[in-house]
C-alpha cells in the first residue's frame, strides 16, 4: 500500500489519481498514525518551504517521516515534497545566512532563481516542459531514455551539495541552456523529483509506476 502524506500543502488527489492510472493503491493520511500500513511514503506539496515545515510539525509528521526513512521502506518527496528533504531553504528566510531549517535527509540547500541565470534572462518561476538528463542506474527512470520530458512549476530549486561523498545520485534540467540544477535525487531508499510526475503525462506515469514496484 502506497501513502500520500495530507499535511495541507496542495497536489493530493492529483498524485492519487496518477498511482491509480497506474494499477496502483494510494490512500491519503490524514495523521503519522496510519502510516504502520504503509509500504511506501509520499511527501507530495506546492507552496512556501517554511509553511511546509510549520505543517509538517504541527501535525506530527517529522519524525514520523524520519522514523519511515530509517525503516528502509521506499519513500519520494515531490515539488515541495523534495525540497522539504534537503538541509535548508533561503525561501521566506530572515536571510541568506539564515535559511530555514528542512528534514536534512539529503544534503544541500534551497535557493531561488536568478532572473540572469547563467548569464540569460529567465522566467521565474520555472514553468512548463524540460528535459531531464541522469547517469548510470536511476530505478525510478527505468524504461525511460535521458531526455524525457516532464512537468515543471518552481521558483526554487536545490542546490545538492557533496553528492559523491554522501552516496547521493542526481538528475539535472537545464535552465536556461548551459545553466543545469538538480532535477531529481536518489539516496538509499529515498527519491524526489523537483517536477510532477503525476502532471507529466507517459513520462511521470512510468516514473510512479516504477516506484509502487520498488
Amino acid at each position: 500500500m502506497i501513502g500520500i502524506i495530507d499535511y495541507g500543502m496542495g497536489n493530493l488527489r492529483s498524485v492519487q489519481k496518477g498511482f491509480e492510472r497506474v494499477g496502483a493503491d494510494a490512500v491519503l493520511l490524514r495523521g503519522p498514525d496510519e502510516v504502520g500500513r504503509i509500504d511506501r511514503l509520499i511527501l507530495p506539496g506546492v507552496g512556501a518551504f517554511a509553511d511546509g515545515m510549520e505543517h509538517l510539525e504541527s501535525r506530527g509528521w517529522i519524525g514520523a517521516i524520519g522514523d519511515f526513512i530509517a525503516s528502509g521502506k521506499p519513500f519520494i518527496g515531490i515539488c515541495l515534497g523534495m525540497q522539504l528533504l534537503f538541509d535548508s531553504s533561503t525561501e521566506d528566510a530572515p536571510s541568506l545566512d539564515q535559511p530555514v531549517a528542512g528534514l536534512g535527509v539529503l544534503p544541500g540547500r534551497v535557493v531561488e532563481f536568478d532572473v540572469n541565470r547563467g548569464g540569460q534572462r529567465i522566467k521565474v518561476p520555472h514553468m512548463g516542459w524540460n528535459t531531464v538528463a541522469w547517469e548510470g542506474h536511476f530505478a525510478l527512470f527505468n524504461g525511460l531514455e535521458p531526455g524525457a520530458a516532464v512537468y515543471f512549476v518552481h521558483g526554487f530549486y536545490a542546490e545538492a551539495v557533496d553528492v559523491d561523498s554522501n552516496g547521493m545520485a542526481t538528475a539535472t534540467t537545464e535552465y536556461p541552456v548551459g545553466a543545469p540544477f538538480t532535477c531529481a535525487a536518489h539516496k538509499d531508499n529515498v527519491w524526489a523529483t523537483q517536477f510532477h510526475p503525476e502532471k507529466s503525462q507517459t513520462v511521470g506515469l512510468r516514473m510512479l509506476a516504477n516506484f509502487a514496484t520498488l
